[in-house]
């Protein structure tokens, strides 16, 4: 990307004009799709009609890395009678279709979505003696748009992006991301299709995890009522040193626990560092065992296996390093409700593709014993599949990031599982589902307690049910990432 400069949108008098030229012929050649969402950009800032940029050097359709074409960034001066302090406000374009002749996203008509259906925004607390805006959130919104265009797996308010390192590459606690809608700009029709705007908002790691156990949408709520955390518009303070629960001790108990109690976690799966043997087979057995610490290729899952794992993972968390970023809802505003109220009858079914039957694509085994492994950051979320899924009636998805490996817990309210009470533990090559009842899943959760002490944690920890024929073990990240040693 290339530097700041000034201008890149339409010319201030608006259609019919240009820019010092008094030309009549400009409005022809500004993109349809970027002239109505510059003219939101106007309503909101109309002092502001050529506002600073981060422009892409080479455009992503004519074969460079970046998708956004211009990110605006804008002066906001708040609004002292609501205790919103003076921001810098960004907005992206390139998410939405722009030019409606399918150089980028194919045009589907007016009706629907314009292109993924939805532009970035970001609000960063001004500082004090600070006359430009920052340009590092453009570079920030350019990686989850990325993400976005190389996954096809879209936002929507309440994700979140779990991204383990300060926003602005400084020393900050704001580590990860919230998303949101925008509490000023209204959704946009044009040519192509509607485009709303998601706000980024920049968290903690401790707001995270909550996030996590519970929803985004209870923590953004929590953020709102606590001016230096975000305030009613959510403005991203990357020097706050303190998490809203270190603010205000209560919301912790008051309010996250009794929401996780009450409601359980939308969190359905996340891609980590973990691997299963079957236990009930010779360890000879290549063709069967699915543990990556042997050296045999296990079969691969097939496309339609993939596809509801896949499924599964839509509200996920990436257990991994920036710049990679997480599974997160691919909701394309086609009916698609991931975000439902919960049911006692969670189906592992996708909405999206109810024809998916896996008993049918290849055979499944029952598995007498099997040996769970995790890496230590992805075995701390077994006390959150355990309470904040399966106990709500519902399944938790562990998709290996080194391979087909995957793991699905699910409850016996769960439907179209082929896992069973008869038979809990049940295989579709290299996709492992286990029946968990609850009486179990509380005995576990009594015996996984230290789990949520991860730093009076030594490794290697096994845990083990005999008589339910089930071993976890929780290993260094170093069993995973050289899987032959």
């Amino acid at each position: 990307m290339e530097g700041v400069r000034q201008g890149g949108g339409p010319p201030a008098s608006g259609p019919g004009s240009s820019s010092g030229s008094g030309s009549g012929s400009f409005p022809s050649l500004f993109p349809p799709g970027l002239h109505g969402i510059y003219g939101e950009c106007r309503r909101l800032y109309p002092d502001q009609p050529n506002p600073l940029q981060v422009t892409a050097i080479l455009k992503y359709w004519l074969g460079g890395p970046d998708p956004l074409d211009y990110v605006s960034m804008y002066r906001n001066l708040g609004n002292p009678a609501l205790n919103v302090p003076e921001h810098w406000h960004y907005v992206s374009f390139g998410l939405s279709d722009l030019y409606g002749d399918n150089r980028v996203h194919e045009f589907t008509g007016t009706d629907g979505p314009s292109g993924f259906g939805f532009e970035l925004t970001f609000r960063l607390k001004r500082e004090t003696g600070e006359s430009a805006p920052p340009t590092w959130p453009a570079e920030l919104m350019q990686g989850l748009a990325r993400y976005v265009f190389q996954s096809e797996n879209t936002f929507c308010s309440g994700d979140h992006v779990s991204w383990h390192s300060p926003l602005d590459n400084s020393e900050s606690r704001i580590q990860h991301m919230l998303l949101t809608e925008d509490p000023q700009m209204q959704p946009v029709q044009t040519p192509f299709g509607v485009v709303t705007f998601l706000q980024i908002v920049g968290v903690c790691t401790e707001e995270l995890h909550a996030a996590q156990q519970w929803n985004g949408q209870g923590i953004l709520e929590l953020l709102r009522t606590v001016p230096v955390a975000g305030g009613p518009w959510l403005i991203t303070d990357m020097r706050r040193g303190e998490t809203i629960f270190e603010i205000d001790p209560h919301l912790q108990q008051e309010r996250v626990d009794k929401g996780i109690e009450t409601d359980g976690s939308n969190l359905s799966g996340v891609s980590a560092k973990c691997a299963w043997d079957d236990l009930s087979r010779p360890p000879e057995d290549d063709e069967d065992s699915r543990s990556i610490c042997i050296g045999t290729q296990p079969r691969r899952l097939s496309g339609k296996d993939t596809e509801q794992i896949r499924e599964t993972l839509r509200r996920g968390l990436e257990i991994n390093s920036k710049p990679v970023l997480p599974p997160i809802n691919a909701q394309r505003q086609n009916g698609l409700n991931l975000d439902r109220a919960p049911s006692r009858k969670d189906s592992l079914e996708s909405e999206s593709s109810a024809a998916i039957i896996p008993h049918e694509l290849i055979r499944t085994r029952q598995l007498e014993s099997v040996h769970l492994k995790f890496n230590q950051e992805s075995g701390a979320l077994i006390p959150l599949c355990l309470r904040g899924r399966l106990l709500h009636g519902r399944h938790f998805t562990y998709k290996s990031i080194t391979g087909d490996t995957a793991i699905t817990f699910v409850s016996t309210g769960v439907e179209g599982a082929f896992a069973t009470e008869e038979h809990p533990y049940a295989a579709h090559g290299p996709w492992l589902q286990i029946l968990l009842t609850e009486e179990f899943v509380e005995r576990m959760l009594e015996d996984l307690e230290d789990l949520n002490s991860p730093e009076e944690f030594k490794l290697p920890k096994e845990y083990s049910w005999p008589e339910k024929k089930l071993k976890v073990s929780i290993l260094p990240d170093a069993v995973f990432d050289n899987p032959l040693h």
